[in-house]
């Protein structure tokens, strides 16, 4: 009876996760819109000063951040399936903005409709954490991988999007492109409809917070902490190398589809390796695959230093994307072994908040940091950053063995 139960509760784990994962291909397109004509939208919105280019995709980061805490706790007031629904609501809210700020040539309206659009991708964010919390054990790195990988289709329709619809509303440049993200988060919510997450009882509940420890118990915890190193440190240099690219490869005489085409396959290296980089976390354990990404990073570093020729540029964000996909999901999966049940809500809140937070800082000052210094020093920060985060693994890893022989010690 317990072996039949275990394969019913694995089946309707992966059913969960097919329909995130699906969703997740949807909704998330969204932010690839965001991100390759954010920056090129807020060219074209200012005037002579373009040093601000970048800020509305620092706002679509901003939006993530601030909606990081309000979407764990909507979520868990609602329950996951109404309350991701309720996240494409702000995503189409967005969209809607955004659409009306470029009609008016509002560069400050449409930063803010791109914040609007990243408190939907706050939600979206949370789609990994609910594939893993409805999942065993031993699916539980296979379930976040498999909802990544729907931004297989994700790198794909983005851009494809922003290439068929920019200028469906011309003379009004990008503004097809964000109307387009109504569609989107329309269609999005009926995949969602369609989850059958059961509801949690509130006694249970209520037992559950009682044994919950507190955030700061959990947050300091080396685990944790050296998780949430290498997640901010990873999604960070990822957002502050992607930002700057398009606004590179077009100040070096290429043309904005080749910009977008780049962000494509970046997007594409991101996920595509999710199929498989949550067999490789169970295999070979979560550290290893994070190290390995970090890896990938300075691969990343060192290919678009070498030149600026349009190959160097794309397999640089290759490269970036593949070394976010390793490093990311390491991290996530260290994430969500370092809490309970009950205290899922806060500790993935906190977590995100904290992360996007970072991110956004790093869209923003990459805009600034182009302008300075030019696309060469973006790509310089990569090291000093890969660097701390070995660090940080490297403390968890002398931590780790001293717990162990502490332990064996208490033994003899």
């Amino acid at each position: 009876m317990t072996a039949i139960v275990a394969v019913e509760a694995g089946k309707e784990a992966r059913r969960t996760a097919f329909i995130l994962a699906a969703s997740q291909a949807i909704i998330g397109s969204a932010a690839p819109i965001a991100i390759s004509m954010g920056g090129l939208a807020g060219q074209y919105l200012l005037d002579a000063d373009k040093s601000l280019a970048t800020a509305p995709i620092t706002g679509f980061n901003v939006g993530v951040a601030l909606g990081s805490l309000p979407a764990a706790a909507i979520i868990r007031r609602l329950g996951q399936r109404d309350g991701f629904m309720t996240g494409t609501a702000v995503t189409a809210l967005g969209g809607l903005i955004a659409t009306l700020a470029l009609f008016h040539a509002s560069f400050w309206l449409f930063a803010f409709g791109l914040a609007v659009i990243g408190i939907g991708g706050a939600f979206v964010q949370q789609f990994r954490f609910a594939a893993a919390d409805n999942a065993p054990p031993e699916f539980k790195a296979r379930a976040i991988s498999f909802v990544l990988a729907g931004g297989i289709v994700t790198a794909i329709l983005g851009p494809q999007i922003v290439i068929f619809t920019g200028d469906l509303f011309s003379p009004v440049k990008f503004a097809g492109s964000f109307a387009s993200i109504l569609v989107l988060a329309a269609v999005g919510a009926a995949i969602l409809s369609l989850l059958r997450i059961p509801a949690k009882a509130t006694d249970k509940v209520e037992i559950a917070d009682s044994d919950a420890r507190p955030l700061s118990e959990i947050v300091t915890r080396p685990r944790f902490v050296a998780a949430l190193f290498c997640a901010v440190g990873s999604y960070a240099l990822m957002s502050f190398v992607m930002t700057g690219a398009p606004l590179a490869m077009v100040g070096c005489g290429l043309s904005t589809d080749d910009a977008t085409l780049g962000i494509s396959w970046h997007v594409m290296a991101m996920f595509a390796p999710s199929f498989f980089t949550g067999s490789l976390i169970y295999r070979f354990g979560a550290e290893r695959i994070v190290a390995i990404g970090l890896v990938l990073l300075i691969g990343c570093a060192i290919v678009a230093l070498s030149g600026l020729a349009l190959w160097q540029f794309w397999t640089a964000l290759i490269l970036l994307g593949l070394g976010w996909n390793f490093s990311f999901i390491g991290a996530t999966a260290m994430v969500a072994d370092s809490y309970q049940s009950s205290e899922k809500g806060k500790v993935q809140g906190f977590h995100d908040f904290v992360l996007f937070g970072s991110v956004a800082f790093a869209s923003l000052m990459s805009g600034a940091v182009y302008n300075a210094w030019g696309w060469e020093m973006l790509n310089w920060m990569i090291f000093p950053v890969v660097v701390l985060c070995f660090v940080a693994l490297g403390v968890l890893k002398i931590t780790g063995l001293r717990a162990a022989n502490s332990g064996l010690r208490a033994a003899n």
